[in-house]
């Protein structure tokens, strides 16, 4: 899922997806170093997660994002 949403991002420029990791591209947002390095991602930002939906905070259903 992750290599599709980054070839979606880059208009299927698969030249990101080959230079930069996944934990760059895609981080765990359940780590602190994940969480961090999501939040100095430029947007739109791809956050990946093996959290059960029960666990996301209330606010994240209110926001935007798509998931």
């Amino acid at each position: 899922m992750l290599e599709i949403l980054s070839l979606i991002r880059q208009d299927g420029d698969p030249r990101w997806c080959r230079s930069v990791p996944n934990w760059d591209r895609g981080p765990w947002l359940e780590t602190l170093l994940g969480y961090r390095r999501a939040r100095g991602n430029p947007r739109p930002r791809i956050i990946s997660s093996h959290l059960p939906v029960q666990m996301f905070p209330k606010a994240f259903f209110g926001s935007k994002a798509k998931v």
